[in-house]
């Protein structure tokens, strides 16, 4: 297994926290710890009139999240490599600080093809 990959539609939403940038970017710092993850680096922009996308880089992957702020909707996708995370604290954590009322869960696992997991991966480098 290479990850887990949690795709979360949250529906109902608070309106007023899905077009708060600050509160996302909290909110988003806090779902990549809960997840075990170590957060890199945090992307977010606020659109004009409403709505925020965020991206979360990860060690172990990714968070994303755009917010549709008019409809109480969210779109989020984590992906985290590795045993010891636990993507779908992640998503718990964002679905109870937005205050969905309705949320709907896909989750699966990342494989990688039997021949590929076989090689030995070494980058190759080419003198000059």
């Amino acid at each position: 297994m290479v990850g887990k990959h949690c795709i979360l539609e949250l529906y109902d939403c608070d309106k007023s926290k899905l077009d708060d940038e600050a509160f996302l970017r909290t909110t988003i710092t806090t779902a990549a710890k809960r997840a075990g993850a170590t957060l890199l680096n945090l992307i977010t922009h606020r659109f004009e009139p409403q709505g925020v996308t965020g991206l979360a880089l990860l060690a172990e992957s990714h968070i994303s999240i755009h917010t549709w702020p008019e409809t109480g909707y969210a779109a989020v996708d984590v992906f985290t490599c590795g045993d010891h995370t636990m993507p779908e604290k992640a998503c718990q954590h964002l679905r109870d600080e937005l205050k969905a009322m309705n949320h709907a869960l896909r989750s699966f696992l990342r494989e990688t093809p039997a021949a590929v997991a076989e090689l030995e991966r070494t980058p190759e480098c080419t003198p000059r």
